[in-house]
């Protein structure tokens, strides 16, 4: 109750009139065994709490009346203000300046403190702010990226679901027209070849929509760290040979050229895995690539116990800015505008990328050697213990 009546530097005056006049006058109650040294130390005491708890200002009254009640009650002739002796003025003198330099130094350290603890609560508010500046930005980044990511997933449905089932159910319609009627023995307009390629056509693009299901599925167990790799030890010879068998129907166009060094170590990797991300890369080269060009694939010993395997083609190659981003989910090279080139559901690179990682390797891309055309280089650790580190040297 007192407080709230009483501002704070009125209150720090009364303290220090109190706390000197208490001291006193238990020095007082001593007596004889109390000298002069001693009541100077226990005043001075007094003082440096008075500045350390108030401030300077009542600090420095607590100096002033410290000074006079060590002289009137102290120092002989004591009950008087008179000094007797020049070394009690010495003394007197002494201890004001002590006083009041100890009280101001005490003063100042609390000032700087309290500047100091006001600087970092500050700092502490600016970086909370910066902090939900963050979060904020990030949220909205995430926002703008999970809308882009709806848009290119609708983009990638609507034309990769629609688009084979357009052609099997054309392909159903034509087919069930074609029917005879009962009792009816002519042959069918379309004929047996008719008949015949309306069925691949079905066959086709359910395999399409099969492979496009299969490849979601595959992104979101790599998303959700759920890919389990059947690791053994397997030959990268054998691996390339089954995954350039593979993608036979999507390369019948182009050139396969296959190189490999001399006394390539076995890895230790999911071979199915594997196959599919050369596979994911032979399709990637044979669709940016013109008819008729070379497509290569290489395996070398790299250094630092890798083995690299390389596929190259010679297409129209990918500009620098778009390097890294072609491994994003659902984003295709043509999203540029060029409607020249092919498209696709832009998940095969994310998937090959997914599939590499898991295995403590590196993917990337880069000019072929040629300056047209690209290079794209999967590395992988000869010891599934010691992932790679990207450095990309």
């Amino acid at each position: 109750m007192w407080k709230s009546l009483i501002s704070k530097p009125r209150l720090g005056y009364i303290v220090a009139v109190v706390v000197i006049a208490a001291a006193t006058a238990v020095l007082r109650v001593f007596g004889g065994h109390v000298n002069p040294t001693t009541a100077a130390l226990a005043l001075l005491l007094i003082v440096l709490f008075v500045a350390t708890a108030w401030g300077p200002k009542p600090a420095i009254l607590a100096s002033l009346l410290g000074v006079a009640c060590f002289n009137f009650f102290f120092l002989p002739p004591v009950g008087t203000f008179n000094v007797a002796e020049p070394e009690n003025w010495i003394a007197l003198l002494g201890f004001l300046v002590t006083a009041i330099t100890v009280g101001q130094l005490s003063a100042r350290a609390r000032l700087r403190a309290a500047e100091a603890d006001s600087a970092r609560r500050e700092v502490e508010r600016l970086y909370r702010e910066l902090q939900e500046s963050f979060e904020q930005a990030s949220q909205a980044k995430a926002i703008k990226q999970s809308e882009r990511l709806k848009s290119a997933l609708l983009d990638a449905v609507t034309h990769d679901l629609r688009t084979p089932l357009t052609s099997i159910k054309a392909s159903v319609t034509t087919l069930l027209d074609d029917q005879p009627l009962p009792n009816d023995t002519q042959a069918t307009r379309l004929g047996v070849e008719g008949r015949q390629e309306m069925l691949e056509v079905i066959d086709e693009e359910a395999d399409r929509l099969d492979r496009f299901i299969e490849g979601l599925m595959e992104l979101a167990r790599i998303e959700a760290g759920e890919l389990h790799l059947r690791r053994h030890q397997a030959s990268l010879n054998e691996i390339l040979s089954a995954a350039i068998k593979r993608s036979e129907p999507r390369t019948r166009f182009h050139h396969i050229e296959l190189k490999l060094d001399d006394e390539l170590p076995s890895v230790n990797v999911d071979e199915r895995a594997l196959v599919e991300v050369i596979y994911v890369l032979l399709d990637n080269a044979a669709k940016y690539s013109p008819a008729g060009s070379l497509i290569t694939v290489s395996a070398t010993n790299g250094k630092n116990r890798e083995v690299r395997l390389v596929v190259e083609d010679h297409g129209p190659g990918i500009s620098s800015e778009l390097r890294q981003r072609v491994f994003t989910k659902f984003f295709r090279a043509t999203d540029d505008g060029d409607k020249g080139k092919p498209s696709g559901t832009g998940m095969g690179l994310a998937i090959a990328q997914g599939i590499v990682e898991a295995h403590g390797g590196l993917i990337w891309n880069e000019d072929a050697a040629t300056g047209r055309g690209t290079r794209f280089i999967v590395s992988l650790p000869t010891d599934p213990d010691r992932p790679l580190v990207d450095e990309k040297s």
